[in-house]
């Protein structure tokens, strides 16, 4: 099955002329760029608030009720006050609660990869969690929308990710699942009516974890205006999300009996955490391009793969099948030039990912 997404994927193009077309075989043949520039930080913020905009709007619309007056008793000001500050009363609970469930799925992984853990104390990663809801709540409590939501918080889930990532990156992953599980549990204090205003600031909140944003803005910073690779990667962060939405719709058309820890893949909560990690895997592959490097994919991305998508139920097989429809997306949604960016990263981060490497593991 893997094999014949080579050959029948999106498009008429095959993979062999895919990879002759784009010559930028060798990493070393990008040039680094090292030139400051601000502007590019706030253009790829701006990019990103943009699409949660249309994304969530468009969501909004599909699920929206029949009666939406029945919304208008959680939508005031006042009432979402109250909605911030009911879960913010039950905040140490869910809070404890997420680590248990992160501790009994993760736990073992933990020991058996050597993770420090000091490096995992439950109590900072708590202060950590409720400084961010509190934040986030806050905003959510002024009547900031989604969009406006991303820009605000960026900053502070920015430093968080680097506080854990700091000494051995593989800690973010317990920190994101421990995060993710509390905003879960804090939907059990809520009304169907405050859940469906709520989950768009969740969505929000647990992509800034799982996703180095703010690595790749700084990163952004370091290119000139006019960079062909910063344009590059302008080009493509809009259209990640629809990308991301595309796989999932292949990846579960393929898969339709793979189940995984939350359930199988056309579930709801799987169907989003599906999306997320799409769009994950393409941010990191912008951030090589911007840092003119892997190194965030080797030390970072593939070690936490490896640590929880077994937990999770992710098998080798769906990755390998998500990257190259990923790849082939991208040759049919960015131009020649963008896609000669992108294509030795995305080779390389399709090659740490192949059945090759994995297979080692199963003999």
């Amino acid at each position: 099955m893997t094999h014949s997404l080579i050959s029948t994927g999106p498009g008429e193009r095959s993979h062999q002329n895919l990879t002759s077309n784009y010559p930028l075989n060798d990493l070393s043949s990008i040039p680094a760029i090292s030139q400051s520039s601000t502007g590019n930080v706030h253009s790829l913020a701006v990019l990103w608030a943009k699409k949660y905009l249309v994304s969530v709007e468009e969501k909004d619309r599909d699920s929206r009720p029949q009666h939406p007056h029945h919304l208008t008793d959680f939508t005031s000001r006042e009432a979402r006050e109250n909605t911030a500050k009911k879960l913010m009363e039950n905040l140490t609970l869910a809070s404890a609660q997420a680590w248990t469930q992160t501790e009994i799925l993760l736990g073992e992984e933990l020991r058996r990869h050597a993770v420090n853990p000091d490096l995992v104390n439950p109590l900072e990663i708590a202060a950590d969690t409720r400084y961010l809801f509190q934040k986030t709540l806050a905003a959510y409590g002024e009547e900031c929308t989604p969009r406006r939501l991303s820009v605000v918080i960026g900053k502070d889930f920015g430093q968080v990710r680097q506080k854990y990532t700091a000494v051995d990156r593989r800690a973010i992953g317990f920190v994101s699942m421990q995060f993710h599980y509390t905003g879960q549990k804090l939907l059990a204090w809520l009304s169907p009516a405050e859940q469906q205003l709520w989950k768009p600031y969740l969505k929000v909140m647990d992509d800034h974890m799982y996703i180095p944003l703010h690595a790749a803005y700084e990163a952004a910073g370091n290119h000139p205006d006019d960079s062909s690779i910063l344009a590059a990667v302008q080009h493509f962060l809009p259209k990640i999300t629809k990308i991301a939405i595309s796989v999932c719709q292949q990846v579960c058309r393929l898969n339709p009996n793979h189940k995984t820890y939350s359930g199988i893949l056309s579930d709801a909560i799987v169907k989003i955490a599906t999306i997320r990690d799409v769009e994950m895997f393409q941010i990191y592959l912008c951030l090589c391009v911007l840092e003119n490097d892997i190194c965030s994919v080797q030390r970072e991305l593939f070690p936490l793969c490896v640590m929880l998508y077994p937990r999770l139920g992710v098998s080798w097989g769906l990755v390998q099948e998500m990257l190259k429809i990923i790849g082939w997306e991208m040759y049919n949604s960015l131009s020649a030039e963008d896609m000669a960016v992108f294509l030795p990263y995305l080779r390389v981060l399709t090659e740490m990912f192949s059945g090759e490497v994995f297979e080692s593991l199963a003999n």
